[in-house]
């Protein structure tokens, strides 16, 4: 499963692990990402979508088919 997220297209940020002696080795920062389902009633069908903590929150305060619509305008599939 990729970390990214379906809804506000948010993906791992990149940096550097600093030990005590300030040696520096890369490392990555990943988006907490979950699988999550509904239920879209314009698609009478339920959807999986790979969502961010802050991607759930915008399907509760936009409803999830403002959301659909949006990912289905991107050229997104779901």
């Amino acid at each position: 499963m990729s970390r990214i997220c379906m809804v506000t297209g948010a993906k791992p940020g990149f940096g550097h692990h600093v030990s005590h002696s300030h040696r520096r080795t890369n490392r990555r920062f990943n988006v907490n990402v979950q699988s999550k389902r509904y239920w879209v009633p314009s698609l009478r069908r339920t959807v999986t979508l790979t969502v961010s903590a802050r991607g759930i929150k915008t399907i509760d305060r936009r409803g999830i088919d403002a959301v659909v619509a949006d990912i289905f305008a991107r050229g997104g599939k779901v």
